[in-house]
């Protein structure tokens, strides 16, 4: 078979992540079929493929009208039996077979107006265009790859998707943080001491769009402090607007924001912290359960969208909802040590039902289901 992948999100965080896996993978389980993937310039120049792995150059970003032209001129020309869309940007006019991943339904169920610096309608615009894409990359695909369950649910009873269109394949840890958490206790004090951060502190790490819950967290954390004064929370993710309009308002004495932090500074962090916290409102998977699961450190976390489904018995989880119940699960793990072995000593075995070579495989039989 003839197979593009479009790969132009390489080097984005959770989509990126994603593709980068599913490549790597590929390429030691599939010598057979002939692969294109789809890159930026920039990955385009320094990406290095062998064999039946080919790169094509689409220096253009994705939910612009350049994707919309310009990408099926590309694809028509590499005449592919398949096309492999990792996210729900598929051009409107691509007429070939595909099989599109759909990450999660944030988009289509929470209004991102707090965290975009677009005028109400230039907002309501692209919210209308992003619905026709996602619509359009649903309906007219061949397979669908979800991450969760929940995800293929949502799919099923919001959409009307056809179940058996539908295939689960759960996403994993990069082996990159799991050799990094062999990591020295030294390096590890040495790389907390850089950012100037002590113990105790609970960890968070994402973006603080807002169905993360970020301000549901920090809200819980004050409350918390009123009992344990030194406690601290470490906020880590890339800077953008949002992040910044939360710093603005709060600004409170033992929260830090770290920004962006390198796989060692995560592993760290994750391995000195007391718990890690996820609060969303909702999630399609959620990886940073497993990355707290492969670090030994334990997890608290919302009981929405699919995390329950990743993290199994091995999470202390509230309702994200109430606030009150986030802050009491979070007291309850600070004060008993016993439930954190436990908590840690079940993530340890849970973690190793997840892998990256497992998803390669499946997708790689969805693909031969296909074309």
């Amino acid at each position: 078979m003839r197979i593009v992948i479009d790969a132009r999100m390489y080097q984005e965080s959770g989509v990126g992540r994603y593709i980068r896996n599913l490549i790597y993978n590929l390429q030691k389980l599939d010598s057979k079929n002939e692969y294109f993937i789809l890159l930026l310039q920039k990955e385009y120049d320094t990406l290095v493929y062998h064999n039946n792995f080919k790169k094509i150059l689409a220096n253009f970003r994705w939910y612009g009208i350049n994707e919309q032209l310009n990408l099926p001129t590309i694809l028509n020309r590499i005449k592919p039996d398949l096309v492999h869309f990792p996210h729900f940007n598929v051009p409107v006019f691509y007429k070939g077979k595909s099989v599109v991943t759909i990450h999660d339904l944030i988009h289509q169920h929470f209004q991102m107006k707090r965290a975009t610096t677009l005028n109400p309608l230039t907002y309501k615009i692209k919210q209308l265009a992003y619905n026709k894409v996602f619509k359009n990359a649903i309906f007219k695909s061949q397979k669908i790859l979800a991450p969760s369950n929940y995800v293929k649910n949502l799919l099923i009873k919001k959409w009307g998707v056809e179940g058996d269109k539908i295939r689960v394949t759960y996403e994993a840890v990069d082996d990159n943080i799991v050799e990094k958490c062999q990591m020295s206790n030294v390096k590890c004090q040495m790389l907390l001491s850089k950012r100037n951060i002590k113990k105790p502190y609970i960890f968070y790490v994402g973006n603080a769009h807002p169905h993360k819950n970020v301000e549901g967290l920090i809200k819980a954390f004050l409350k918390l402090k009123e009992k344990y004064k030194d406690l601290k929370l470490v906020l880590s993710g890339s800077e953008h607007y949002f992040w910044q309009r939360v710093k603005k308002e709060f600004n409170q004495e033992g929260i830090i924001y770290t920004g962006y932090i390198s796989d060692e500074e995560l592993v760290a962090l994750y391995k000195n912290a007391e718990m890690f916290v996820m609060p969303s409102f909702e999630e399609g998977f959620g990886i940073p359960l497993l990355e707290s699961m492969v670090c030994s450190c334990p997890i608290v976390s919302s009981d929405a969208g699919a995390l329950k489904e990743v993290g199994g018995d091995a999470c202390l989880y509230f309702d994200p909802y109430n606030n009150e119940d986030m802050t009491d699960k979070i007291g309850k793990l600070l004060k008993d040590q016993s439930l954190k072995n436990q908590l840690i000593e079940k993530g340890q075995k849970r973690v190793k039902q997840f892998s990256w070579e497992k998803l390669a495989k499946q997708t790689l039989k969805v693909y031969g289901e296909t074309a």
